[in-house]
């Protein structure tokens, strides 16, 4: 009788483990409640951004090495970085392609923050007493500084295949270097990006939707802004009657429809375009 195969997914303290649904049959509308729920299950699955501002909290980064993909894994008992092959099986024990890899190892997640607005992210380690990922002059990269500086600033260029190049302060790249014995290590000296400048960056799906919510709501606010100022601009100069705007009851009907069908800068333009001809007629 052969053993259950145990999952290899990784678990992060305080982590919440979500409960399936059960589904019900295959009736109208199904399909939009499955996703529904497939959104509410998945917050934990690992993806690749799209967008530099979608790269962060939880982090796994790959590099497609050969013979064997390779992840950027902390040691925290020598603190030190260190380039590790990406082991992972599938629960068949199948060899999974490497976007289909997720970390097994606390070790190989990196945190992401970064300042609101900023376009500069800092990679901090998820073991130990969190140590910032840096980069010299010289491009020598370790991680060992407890404080944030220039040189724990990198800025993430997303290409349109999905992978990412990193760049520090000196606008140089991370990339992976083959030193003697054919060991290899990170370097930050780069100056172009190449096949060892790209890296495979996988982020939980809640941070992603996190990033495309904020920058929705962004959207949103300046579209607000640009009507609130037109509407304050055509009081300022197209009012009258102790600087109210005076229109009829036919006009405030149509100002009204257009508010609820989101229309409100065309009928704005029409009602600027009305009363500027009544006035020179």
């Amino acid at each position: 009788m052969s053993e259950k195969v145990r999952s290899t997914k990784l678990k992060f303290k305080g982590e919440k483990t979500q409960k399936k649904r059960k589904r019900e049959g295959e009736e109208e509308g199904a399909s939009s409640r499955r996703r529904k729920e497939d959104d509410d299950e998945n917050d934990d699955t690992w993806v690749l951004p799209e967008q530099a501002n979608e790269i962060r909290g939880p982090t796994y980064i790959l590099h497609p090495s050969e013979p064997s993909p390779i992840c950027v894994t902390f040691d925290s008992t020598r603190g030190k970085i260190v380039l590790q092959s990406a082991k992972d099986k599938t629960e068949d024990g199948a060899e999974p392609s490497i976007l289909e890899r997720t970390p097994t190892e606390v070790s190989q997640v990196w945190v992401i923050t970064r300042v609101a607005g900023s376009p500069t992210i800092n990679l901090r380690t998820g073991t130990g007493d969190g140590k910032f990922l840096s980069c010299d002059k010289h491009g020598l990269v370790s991680a060992y500084r407890e404080a944030r500086g220039p040189e724990e600033e990198w800025t993430p260029v997303v290409f349109p295949d999905g992978m990412v190049a990193f760049q520090n302060v000196y606008e140089k790249y991370l990339g992976v270097d083959e030193v003697a014995g054919g060991t290899l290590s990170l370097r930050g000296d780069s100056e172009e990006v190449g096949f060892g400048e790209r890296f495979f960056v996988k982020v939980q799906s809640k941070y992603k939707k996190e990033a495309t919510n904020e920058e929705r709501k962004k959207k949103e606010g300046v579209m607000f802004d640009a009507e609130f100022d037109e509407v304050t601009a055509n009081k300022t100069f197209q009012a009258w009657g102790a600087g109210r705007s005076v229109v009829s009851v036919t006009d405030k009907k149509e100002l009204k429809k257009a508010k609820k069908e989101g229309r409100l800068s065309e009928a704005l333009l029409d009602r600027r375009a009305k009363l500027k001809s009544d006035r020179f007629c």
